[in-house]
Parts: structure tokens; C-alpha cells; sequence
């Protein structure tokens, strides 16, 4: 798997993670203040279409990782949940790393080749 799959979940997770935070401010102006109606919409529907994107980058991700269906659900939900994106995120990063660092071909040296079985 490629560091540029992980990347893109990563940076769509916190990108998503801020536009739903902002997007909870402006629900709380809305309806709290009753002020910031047209800029409640503009906000939602940015989310929204960013929220599309990370769940194309996180289904990516998920599939390349070969994830449970149960895994990979909750990573998908996470851009739907305030602050859950960057819990989820830092799991997901400590999760796939090794198989990234497993995936970089090693040149393997002479002596760590398999020596050949003498008989006798």
C-alpha cells in the first residue's frame, strides 16, 4: 500500500473533523441566537461535500487495508460524529503504518539470504 493512501484519509479527516466542528457552531448560532441561517447552509453543504470525499478516501483506505465491514463502518460514520474523526484518525494512522513500512521493499543483504543446507 502506498503512504499517499494513508495521506489522503488523513488530511479528509481533519478537514471533515473542523467543517463538522465549525458546522455545530454555526447549528448553535442558528438555532440558539437565531442568527447565521444563510451561513449555516453554506457551511453544511461544504461539509457535506467534503464528507463525500472522505468517505471515497476512507473506503480507499479501508479496501486497501483489507478491513472487517465493521471496521470499516465505523471509520465511515466517524466523519459524522464531532471530534470522533480525530480519535478514529490517530487509531487508523497507528493501525496502518506497519503495513505501509511492511510494504517498502527491503534489499536484503548477502548474509540474510538463505544459506544454502550442507549435507554431512
Amino acid at each position: 500500500m502506498k503512504r499517499s493512501v494513508l495521506t489522503r484519509y488523513r488530511v479528509m479527516a481533519y478537514v471533515t473533523a473542523v467543517m463538522l466542528l465549525i458546522l455545530c457552531l454555526c447549528m448553535v448560532f442558528k438555532y440558539g441566537f437565531d442568527k447565521g441561517e444563510g451561513l449555516t447552509l453554506v457551511v453544511s453543504q461544504i461539509h457535506g461535500v467534503l464528507y463525500i470525499i472522505y468517505l471515497l478516501f476512507a473506503f480507499d483506505l479501508g479496501s486497501k487495508a483489507k478491513w472487517p465491514i465493521g471496521k470499516l463502518l465505523w471509520v465511515l460514520i466517524a466523519g459524522t460524529i464531532p471530534t470522533a474523526a480525530f480519535f478514529v484518525e490517530r487509531a487508523v494512522v497507528r493501525e496502518v503504518e506497519p503495513l505501509i513500512a511492511g510494504a517498502a521493499p527491503a534489499a536484503a543483504s548477502r548474509s540474510e539470504q538463505v544459506a544454502p543446507v550442507k549435507n554431512g
